[in-house]
């Protein structure tokens, strides 16, 4: 691929600010949204081993129907939150993001009906569980099938996106022209890498999950203990295999001594070890949260240095400041957004504390951040609907 052809892709408009801060906003909200794939796919892989064992375990009859909650909340931020880091990748990396798009357009299309198909067999196996149908674990395995290829066809295309040495062999196969979009690439042992991080995740999850209820007393001791020793086998277990396949991926690609990749390393065994101990969780989860990044930022390394040797660099992309967009934007990401997430957090932790009917209105604290995130939503649609509205009749006027 010549790099002459790559910039020919790019964007003649540029980018609206420096191509870095989106490259930072890129290996941010991946991770956010990896870190809720894979809370999603550990939590239903492990809801689906509670929903086949019955009602009779009791641990389990009371801990699958919070995992498969667990999961369908996982799903809906997982699918918000992913659609940032795709935004991101496509400004500063459009040529990657669009061919991918045209040789894999029917996969694409294909994962949004997957993904539209899977959630909604989701929500089956969650009324079927609460209503103790017989068929809840078959409609389970089912979905978890389904969400499961959304995944990895969302691989193929992550994959694919790297691959623009190969771009022209799969466009035109032995010099024939082929559009019909079917092109499918997978990296065996990084993607089994990335799926097999569900199980530490689910692990440190649960390990957070026995922590939170061990302050109320409507569970049994016996309860919190089993989940709290579930949780550090998981965790354990899936960190040593994780680490593993880390260390081959990084050995298949050359990567192994990347100061990014040794500092990933002394992570997770920085995070094995608080995971065994099992002292105190939320810290443990606060490494993971880093660990997370700094895989989002290997992946990031390998496709900057991919396009480098090609002549592409992203920070020669022509910058034409667009200072209202951005105010827009940053507003938006952290005043109403912080005040938003700051609020739902807050009901989540206060109703999970409390062993009755929880009140919010009767809170001081969740009642200030509720109207706080009331107040800014209308004021950000009123300035959203007048700034717009201003720049179009200013532009045909």
């Amino acid at each position: 691929m010549d790099a002459s052809v790559l910039l020919a892709l790019r964007d003649p408009a540029g980018v609206p600010f420096y191509p870095i801060v989106f490259q930072i906003l890129y290996v941010l909200t991946w991770a956010l949204h990896a870190a809720f794939v894979l809370l999603a796919l550990g939590s239903m892989g492990l809801s689906l081993y509670g929903s086949a064992k019955g009602r009779s375990d009791k641990h389990w009859s009371i801990l699958t129907p919070h995992l498969i909650q667990t999961g369908k909340i996982s799903i809906s931020i997982l699918i918000v939150l992913g659609v940032a880091p795709l935004l991101f990748t496509q400004v500063i990396y459009d040529p990657n993001w669009y061919v991918t798009n045209t040789l894999s357009g029917m996969w694409v299309f294909i994962f949004i009906y997957t993904l539209i198909v899977g959630y909604s067999m989701y929500y089956w196996y969650y009324y079927a569980n609460r209503g103790q149908k017989s068929g809840s674990t078959l409609i389970g395995f089912i979905s978890f099938g389904i969400l499961v290829f959304a995944g990895i066809l969302m691989h193929n295309f992550a994959v694919t996106s790297i691959m623009p040495n190969a771009w022209m062999n799969m466009y035109a196969p032995n010099g024939v022209v082929d559009t019909s979009g079917w092109t499918f690439n997978i990296d065996v042992i990084r993607l089994a890498f990335m799926v097999s991080l569900s199980i530490p995740v689910v692990g440190i999850f649960l390990q957070n999950y026995s922590r939170f209820l061990s302050t109320r007393k409507d569970f049994e001791a016996s309860f919190i203990s089993y989940t709290a020793k579930l949780g550090t086998n998981l965790a354990v277990m899936g960190l040593l295999i994780s680490a593993a396949l880390f260390v081959l991926w990084m050995l298949q690609i050359g990567y192994l001594f990347h100061l990014v990749s040794l500092a990933t390393v002394v992570g997770v065994l920085v995070l094995l070890v608080m995971a065994k101990m099992n002292s105190n969780s939320y810290y443990t989860t606060l490494v993971l949260v880093v660990v997370a990044l700094l895989i989002s930022t290997m992946r990031e390394v390998i496709r900057f240095d991919i396009m480098g040797k090609l002549g592409y660099n992203i920070y020669d992309y022509p910058v034409n400041l667009e200072i209202p967009t951005i105010v827009m934007f940053l507003g938006t990401f952290l005043i109403m957004g912080f005040v938003g997430v700051a609020y739902l957090l807050s009901m989540a932790w206060k109703v999970g504390k409390n062993e009755g009917v929880f009140d919010g209105s009767k809170d001081v604290m969740v009642s200030r951040l509720g109207k706080s995130t009331l107040y800014i939503m209308i004021t950000w649609m009123a300035i959203y609907f007048v700034w717009g509205i201003g720049i179009l009749f200013n532009n045909i006027l």
